[in-house]
């Protein structure tokens, strides 16, 4: 599943915590030298900027999350330098330069800020996989980016104190995996927790088992919110079963979007919740068919979600009779106000790319993405519905994970992670793909043409 560079990205940093602490090749703010390549698509010929091309596997953040600092200029990914394995790293679009982010770790989701250049982390504690960890002290932190980049081109780093802020604690009796997001006024993290105190669940909650083959699923879990100026914890929910990706609407304050994580396919994947604990409901309510995954909120009003169809008709197994392509699938786009679902695209029967996987929406709604089972870009137009295949990206499967496609601030380029110019057909890249200046320029009479 999608979530495995994320589990990756936090055993990797905490086992490598006390190295990286006392390396002097680790420091926040260290320098490398540009990577950045542009390498025509095999197949559609689209220029594609690769930021990193380093043979070591890099991970951009998750497709739920800002990938852009807030000024669109800088990059953040995790990466996997010589004394900085699973730091999180920052690259210049423009120039290529490369600067470290953090010193010691991380665990779980980066957090660009939106209105400034900030970036939150969770540090301490035991992380884990979506949403589960070991208990002890974690912190959530903010780091000033604009300072340590600052520093960083004049030669002046500092300790890495000068631009750290430690906005509060994660109370004891939580654990917490690092799943989490930052509310669109960047005034508070909303992350998933465990631990005896998620028992009394929310109203119209019930206590649920492991789902599905891989033994995953089961509650309780919930929701807690930092103030981050005061670090007050706060509840927001608790539900009876295991949350997964926690992300917030990026454009309207204290909504929350989060999933119901079983490995595969959820008997109901997608929630909605308001930061006070209001309006806890599903998102999009699926059908027994349905294989809903990987939504992701993208505007003031607006989720997006994968409706696969990766499996022949007739298929019922340990996952039920789900995702067959005998019911409507494709990208979905849910509407938060009116509750309303559009398909908005699908992979062509017969094609090799079998299913979308993984779906994206671009802040001005002009555009949707998604990629296939082949680990292949499609670019959607809202408006008039076409549908391309933007980048083939030389099909590698053999990826160390799938591309998450995520648009720009600017909804003009899409970031991808992807193995297509990788030696060993595995290691991921930082790569950035354009919107064609075609579609970018069209236009939309409001009246039918004579």
């Amino acid at each position: 599943m999608s979530m495995k560079r994320f589990a990756a990205s936090c055993l990797i940093s905490l086992a490598t915590l006390s190295l990286t602490a006392h390396s002097a090749f680790a420091q926040m703010g260290r320098r490398l030298p540009p990577e950045k390549k542009i390498v025509p698509d095999p197949v559609t010929g689209v220029p594609l900027t690769f930021l990193t091309t380093d043979p070591a596997s890099d991970a951009k953040i998750y497709q739920t999350h800002q990938q852009w600092t807030a000024d669109g200029k800088w990059l953040i990914f995790r990466g996997n330098r010589p004394g900085s394995l699973g730091e999180a790293m920052a690259v210049n679009e423009e120039t290529g330069d490369i600067v470290q982010a953090t010193q010691g770790g991380f665990t779980g989701m980066l957090c660009n800020a939106h209105h400034s250049n900030r970036l939150y982390i969770m540090r301490g504690g035991g992380g884990g996989r979506r949403g589960g960890g070991a208990a002890g002290p974690q912190q959530i932190v903010e780091i000033n980016m604009d300072s340590l980049l600052a520093d960083s081109l004049a030669g002046t780093v500092k300790p890495a104190a000068n631009y750290e802020r430690v906005c509060g604690i994660v109370p004891a009796g939580l654990r917490s995996g690092g799943n989490m997001g930052l509310d669109a006024n960047d005034d508070f993290m909303y992350f998933s927790v465990t631990g005896p105190d998620t028992a009394q669940l929310s109203k119209g909650m019930t206590l649920q088992d492991a789902f599905g083959p891989r033994g995953m699923g089961a509650g309780p879990s919930g929701l807690r919110s930092m103030n981050l100026k005061t670090g007050e914890v706060k509840l927001i929910c608790d539900v009876g079963f295991q949350i997964g990706h926690v992300q917030t609407n990026p454009v309207a304050p204290g909504e929350i979007i989060f999933c119901w994580e079983t490995g595969g396919k959820a008997p109901q994947r997608t929630w909605f919740v308001n930061a006070d604990g209001t309006g806890l409901r599903p998102l999009y309510p699926e059908a027994e068919y349905d294989w809903i995954t990987h939504e992701a909120a993208f505007d003031k009003d607006e989720v997006a979600i994968a409706i696969l169809a990766h499996r022949k008709p007739g298929t019922k197994d340990v996952w039920g009779d789900s995702s067959t392509g005998e019911h409507p699938s494709g990208v979905g786009i849910v509407n938060l106000r009116t509750r309303e679902m559009r398909i908005v695209g699908q992979v062509p029967i017969g094609n090799i790319g079998h299913s979308i996987w993984h779906v994206a929406g671009s802040l001005d709604g002009r555009w949707a993405a998604a990629d296939d089972f082949q680990y292949r870009l499609w670019l959607i137009d809202r408006h008039n519905g076409e549908m391309i295949m933007l980048a083939d990206l030389g099909h590698k499967t053999t990826a160390a994970d799938h591309i998450h496609p995520t648009f720009s601030l600017d909804s003009t380029r899409i970031e991808i992670q992807t193995a297509m110019i990788a030696p060993d057909g595995r290691a991921l890249d930082i790569c950035v793909v354009p919107i064609p200046k075609s579609w970018l320029a069209r236009t939309y009479p409001v009246k039918v043409p004579e």
